[in-house]
């Protein structure tokens, strides 16, 4: 069974590489849009569930939704409004509108992931063997298997600490994206860790030589942070 296609929908591109890299954790499929706009244009890929930012500018979430629900085949797709407002009349007005959950931010994933799993259950859209597939990474000479924790390059196993693991994974789970150190930092490390810019230098070296001959995959952006190569 395929694992289930959820629409990411925010203005807010930190926003997005953030939910996008832990749900492709939990085994869900990804498709992403930055704008309401982009998102009717996603809605053909057919997802199974949508997470709609309420403010963006242009067309707001409550606009977006009001058109995908135009849309014969959206119709009983769950839509989780995502947004920064507070007021109980905002999340009263959109669940009139017909919405099937309203999460303010800042982002909690561990209540996300829950919304979403209870929302597809209800359609039969989600079941434990398809939450437990293991997620595959695979970008030229390089394997990843993220739930066995092996990492392979030209079919050779590699031997990378934990954190090495997931610096690694993350960007390969997000190619062409570049990421700070700040970033990196807090999405990795975790915001109660204190660490420096300087640990994730180590950490990325580290990587590359492991890497070996393949160490351009992960590319430095000066003065910025790291990407990895798409190709």
């Amino acid at each position: 069974m395929l694992s289930s296609k959820i629409l990411l929908v925010d203005d807010e591109e930190d926003i997005i590489e953030f939910l996008r890299y832990n749900l492709i954790h939990e085994g869900f499929q990804i498709i992403t849009a930055h704008n309401g706009f982009e998102a009717l244009t996603k809605i053909n890929e057919n997802p199974d569930l949508i997470i709609l930012d309420v403010m963006m500018p242009r067309m707001n979430g409550y606009e977006v939704f009001s058109k995908i629900k135009e849309i014969k085949s959206m119709q009983n797709v769950p839509v989780i409004f995502l947004t920064a407002k507070s007021s109980e009349l905002d999340e009263i007005h959109a669940l009139n509108l017909g919405a099937d959950d309203f999460i303010q931010k800042p982002i909690s994933m561990k209540k996300i992931i829950a919304r979403i799993k209870s929302n597809l259950r209800k359609l039969g859209k989600f079941n434990e063997s398809a939450d437990s597939k293991r997620k595959i990474i695979e970008i030229g000479p390089l394997f990843i298997d993220i739930e066995q924790f092996i990492v392979k390059i030209d079919g050779q196993e590699l031997f990378l600490p934990k954190k090495e693991f997931e610096i690694l994974s993350y960007l390969a789970s997000n190619p062409g994206l570049v990421f700070n150190r700040e970033k990196l930092l807090r999405d990795i490390w975790g915001n109660d860790v204190l660490v420096i810019d300087r640990t994730v230098d180590v950490h990325v070296r580290k990587i590359r030589e492991k890497l070996g001959k393949h160490s351009d995959l992960i590319e430095t952006i000066k003065g910025v942070g790291y990407k990895f190569h798409k190709d």
